[in-house]
């Protein structure tokens, strides 16, 4: 669909706005797909329901700190982890780094180095042979929870049938929120055919999923005019 960055995904968890913002900038201009999480709890949770490839922890988060969310990402992945923390102290680097974080960015700190710290532990742990991670058992976007497994969908615990195509669009949808998808991208996935020529079973199954998810049919797929489709991040 894209170049191999796009298949990264990269866990923002910080409980400060701007600096969620300004990494995110950065990093989805890299090609990176980023997740962002308010605090520990919220982090925790898109660990462990999302296929997550490196995470950046800010160490005050209000809940969960860095360093404890640190310790519960540890006992189930050896994904690279950067802590992020406005503590320059060297106990704080040395507990950070002896619990298994792979760097530490102390705040504040240039955009462009926090990148290529990123890249520079990305490409080590691949190299090394990790990121052979389990295929992600469910996805989650705001009320949508797709399970992989079953194919089943749901909005707020209420189950969606999907035929086979909706299913694959979905979960397109889903492991991309707010990327935009063009209709051949979409017929291919979807179909598993090459797109040649416009074909209205697009339009048709865009309309058939909008109607399944809500009675709003702009609530969740939104149409770029001229692009294509995405689906929106609530």
């Amino acid at each position: 669909m894209a170049d191999g960055k796009m298949n990264y995904t990269i866990l923002i968890a910080d409980d400060e706005l701007e600096i969620r913002e300004l990494l995110c900038l950065y990093l989805e201009k890299e090609g990176y797909r980023v997740i962002e999480a308010v605090d520990g709890l919220d982090a925790l949770k898109k660990f462990e329901t999302m296929e997550i490839d490196l995470a950046v922890l800010d160490v005050m988060m209000p809940g969960l700190d860095g360093f404890r969310l640190l310790k519960k990402i540890r006992e189930t992945s050896n994904i690279p982890v950067l802590i992020l923390s406005a503590r320059v102290a060297d106990n704080d680097k040395i507990l950070g780094l002896g619990l298994g974080a792979d760097d530490y960015l102390t705040k504040p700190f240039n955009p462009l180095e926090a990148v290529a710290r990123i890249q520079s532990n990305l490409r080590r742990y691949h190299s090394m042979g990790g990121g052979k991670k389990q295929e992600v058992m469910e996805l989650q976007v705001g009320k949508l929870r797709l399970e992989v497994e079953s194919c089943m969908l749901y909005r707020e615990n209420v189950a969606i049938e999907l035929t086979s195509v909706e299913f694959r669009l979905m979960r397109m949808f889903m492991e991309y929120p707010g990327k935009v998808f063009t209709k051949q991208q979409l017929f291919e996935e979807g179909w598993g055919e090459e797109f040649i020529v416009a074909d209205n079973n697009i339009m048709v199954c865009i309309s058939k999923l909008r109607s399944k998810l809500s009675e709003d049919p702009n609530e969740y797929i939104k149409t770029i005019r001229g692009l294509g489709y995405r689906l929106e991040k609530i």
